[in-house]
């Protein structure tokens, strides 16, 4: 979709040609540096390439690059516009332009207006707080009186994926008062995993939150019908109460909330300018807040807005999401490195690389540019990770001795910050202790290979490591609601970074919207066969054999 010129800034073509072709011969020489060179030529390489903000220390020195690549991106974003897309992002413009609406999600992380004022996201918090205050105090009962006991999150995507990963990172923060609720979250339309939780809960005690953006999604809405019956099924002589006391509502669409039975005292709003994956930090957090309390949630959104600040205010060669957004680009588009792993090495961070994943591939795996034209550059990385120690155990092998280029990205807390008696926790400070101590020499071993190991004498091939592998190392001060919250938002931002130098919208998914389309229509095939005959003999085989199995 085309932008007229005076809603969107343009980037300067001419000057954007030249910085790219200045990249591409730089790459040429950089193909050949090794990491163990450039660390032993540049004693001070550490401190040329890291960089803290809000509680977050971010070590660029293991990438292949030196601070004269640094200049050539920056001049690359120069010319790409990336301060006047920037502004436009903050001034609520139309970043999203092929659904003609801002990107506002920042907005839901900023300290409230003057009072008088009107401020729609911080009405929505305070009743979540109401909300949220009911919960942990017990106050908040069922349709026979019963406090809840457990809280059932159903949504999907951002919906599911941001709550998750929040909730369980966060979950050693308890909210100051009340006792908390156990949280579940499900996801799956098929069944797997509500019909065996169903089984295990109370419907007495138990609330369900429906969490749904458009208040349409087949997924969500599949397992609220079946929650609603099973409730309706427990207490038959009672549905209106059980409408009323057990489902909260979390959406853009009020009306359909109403429609499908959620009562409006029970309704949380968010807005069209929230995209899912850049959810979390609106009412969609709900999970999160009963998890750490609302002081915890608000920590949360600090730490995000800190970082929003951050990224406003501080200039390129200071800028954290700038300077990773930059470095992707040059390991995607420049060095060819097509992969990325994302490995944390903290127990609580394991819904991470699932989180990154959403958030990178969903926003920029995208091939037409800002003029409609398909571009002939790649635009995302293929992104996967999984909790360091566990990862060292089964992929690590092609990291350190396969044939591909992977960039890596390890994160970590620099101290666990468990509360506690001190001699209680010994073990656990030593076992953090040594999952850092992982962290360290896997991130050395990648990029110096060899040269890292104090072993000498002839090594058989098989036992060689060539080194070389790139990395960035991010490590949290600790993991808190505010460290939490920074870290997210710098990953944003990344995100935004990287599209404006690739030209694409990193704010719509409509890859997405067909692939749910094409599945409604293919009920109609699995259930009587209907309109089989317009598919590719693949699909069509395979729902026939799906029927005559179901028969």
């Amino acid at each position: 979709m085309s932008v007229p010129s005076h809603q969107l800034p343009l980037h300067d073509a001419d000057a954007a040609r030249d910085a790219d072709q200045a990249l591409r011969e730089h790459a040429d020489l950089a193909r050949h540096w090794h990491l163990a060179d450039l660390f032993a030529d540049d004693p001070e390489r550490f401190q040329r390439l890291s960089l803290s903000a809000c509680g977050l220390l971010a070590d660029f020195s293991k990438q292949r690059l030196d601070p004269a690549t640094l200049d050539k991106l920056r001049g690359l974003a120069t010319a790409r516009g990336l301060d006047a897309w920037m502004r436009c992002l903050f001034e609520g413009g139309e970043v999203n332009w092929t659904e003609g609406r801002a990107a506002m999600h920042w907005r839901l992380r900023e300290p409230g207006r003057a009072e008088g004022e009107d401020d729609p996201v911080r009405d929505q918090l305070a009743r979540m707080e109401r909300m949220v205050t009911r919960i942990l105090s017990g106050q908040w009962r069922g349709c026979e009186g019963d406090a809840i006991t457990d809280v059932v999150n159903m949504g999907v995507g951002g919906s599911d994926l941001g709550p998750l990963m929040a909730s369980v990172a966060l979950h050693e923060h308890q909210p100051d008062r009340g006792k908390r609720p156990r949280l579940h979250f499900v996801s799956s339309m098929d069944g797997s995993q509500i019909a065996p939780l169903l089984d295990e809960l109370n419907p007495a005690t138990t609330l369900i939150v429906l969490s749904s953006k458009s208040f349409t999604t087949v997924d969500t809405l599949s397992n609220a019908a079946t929650a609603r019956y099973w409730l309706e099924q427990a207490f038959p002589d009672r549905n209106g109460a059980v409408l009323r006391c057990h489902f909260i509502g979390v959406s853009a669409m009020p009306e359909r909330m109403s429609e499908w039975g959620i009562h409006d005292d029970n309704q949380l709003l968010f807005w069209e300018w929230v995209g899912g994956r850049y959810s979390l930090w609106s009412t969609i957090g709900l999970p999160i807040a009963l998890t750490i309390g609302m002081e915890g949630f608000r920590e949360l959104l600090t730490g995000a807005h800190d970082l929003d600040r951050h990224f406003r205010e501080a200039p390129w060669e200071a800028n954290l999401p700038v300077l990773m957004g930059l470095i992707d680009v040059w390991n995607l588009n420049y060095l060819d490195i097509t992969a990325r792993a994302v490995l944390p090495y903290d127990g609580r961070l394991k819904h991470w690389p699932a989180y990154v994943e959403q958030l990178e591939m969903e926003s920029n795996g995208k091939s037409v540019d800002r003029g409609g034209e398909l571009v002939d550059y790649h635009t995302c990385p293929v992104i996967w990770g999984e909790v360091g120690p566990n990862a060292q155990h089964a992929f690590y092998q092609l990291l350190h001795q396969g044939t591909q280029p992977v960039a890596c990205e390890f994160i970590a807390a620099a101290r666990h910050g468990r509360n506690g008696n001190s001699a209680e926790l010994q073990p656990l400070e030593e076992q953090h202790t040594l999952t850092l101590a992982n962290c360290l020499a896997q991130s050395r071993l990648l990029a110096l290979g060899d040269r890292a190991l104090e072993e000498g004498g002839d090594t058989p091939a098989y036992k060689r490591y060539r080194g070389n592998q790139p990395s960035t190392t991010l490590l949290m001060d600790e993991l808190t609601p505010y460290h939490l919250g920074a870290l997210v938002a710098l990953y944003e931002h990344k995100v935004f970074v990287q599209a404006v130098l690739w030209g694409i919208n990193p704010f719509d998914q409509w890859g997405v919207e067909m692939g749910k389309k094409i599945a409604k229509d293919m009920i109609r095939v699995l259930e009587n066969g209907e309109g089989s005959d317009g598919l590719d003999a693949s699909t069509r085989a395979l729902a026939g054999y799906v029927r005559q199995q179901q028969t």
